[in-house]
């Protein structure tokens, strides 16, 4: 292992700016909003506030999944908020998510609006309203929920770890990237295990835990993350490439991944979604060829 200076904690911890590497600018030790703002409104009850990270796509996923099922009332507003630029600690985005993290969605359909945040909340709140995709029957419910919050707890791991230390901190470290890259192992030989015998990831039927997982660890298999595929050896993970694949070929999917992305290839960008025309009409490439 490469020898590093050794660093020795102070007795009281003080915030260095300059040690945020790339994303030094929206990170901070304390929470609340730095401006005001309201957050827009569309005209339907979904209203949605979001950036296409994994944990976004979730959501839009989530939403043209619901569409696609033929739930007209899961018609939504996708607005975009810019992390890059601090829109996360506009005051409206702090009400509907005090965490100032991405996504978070308002319900304005019933008589008070109801703010739902975190990716796993929102899914199972929109799985619940529609009675989709979230099994009924006990056990079967159990296997999704445990495969849904084993997501949310997993995650961290392959995003603030691994994916901090491997593709942004300032400077490679052999050991927190040796550190990281062996759980996000683990957790794909989980994965793996439990998709080589089980069609989806709580069993037969897709999910909210597929939809949780696949923005994460199909885009990880996939190279979509950090440009890690290579480093991580993820050909040894065959049962989760299927899934993966088999994932990523929904048409639901393939919208969902559209929406408030920023970055790609110009026609891959829907800024904002208001209507379902908007995948034809409003993607970048058509914004700009109108200009």
């Amino acid at each position: 292992m490469n020898a590093l200076p050794e660093y020795v904690p102070p007795d009281v911890w003080t915030w260095n700016k300059e040690n945020g590497g790339q994303f030094a600018s929206i990170n901070r030790p304390v929470s609340g909003p730095t401006h005001d703002r309201d957050l827009p409104v569309g005209r339907h009850p979904l209203q949605l506030y979001s950036l296409a990270t994994p944990n976004g796509v979730k959501v839009t996923i989530m939403l043209e999944e619901l569409l696609a099922l033929g739930h007209a009332g899961a018609e939504y507003d996708a607005w975009l908020i810019r992390i890059g630029d601090g829109d996360q600690f506009g005051s409206g985005f702090v009400e509907a998510n005090p965490n100032s993290k991405i996504p978070a969605l308002v319900d304005r359909g019933g008589a008070q609006p109801v703010r739902v945040f975190e990716s796993g909340a929102i899914l199972l709140y929109l799985a619940e309203k529609f009675g989709a995709f979230v099994p009924t029957d006990a056990p079967s419910r159990a296997e999704c929920l445990s495969w849904l919050f084993w997501q949310m707890g997993a995650a961290p791991y392959l995003g603030g770890g691994f994916g901090h230390f491997y593709a942004y901190a300032p400077s490679k470290m052999e050991y927190p990237i040796d550190r990281f890259a062996m759980e996000v192992k683990r957790q794909l030989d989980v994965l793996d295990k439990r998709l080589a015998s089980s069609a989806y990831i709580a069993g037969d039927e897709y999910t909210i835990a597929d939809i949780a997982i696949w923005p994460w660890y199909g885009g990880l298999v996939n190279g979509w993350l950090y440009n890690a595929a290579e480093f991580l050896s993820v050909h040894e993970y065959r049962h989760v490439r299927r899934w993966a694949d088999a994932i990523g070929v929904r048409p639901a999917v393939q919208r969902g991944r559209k929406v408030n992305r920023t970055f790609g290839e110009p026609a891959s960008q829907l800024h904002e979604r208001h209507d379902a025309s908007d995948f034809e009409t409003r993607t970048q490439d058509k914004v700009a060829a109108e200009k």
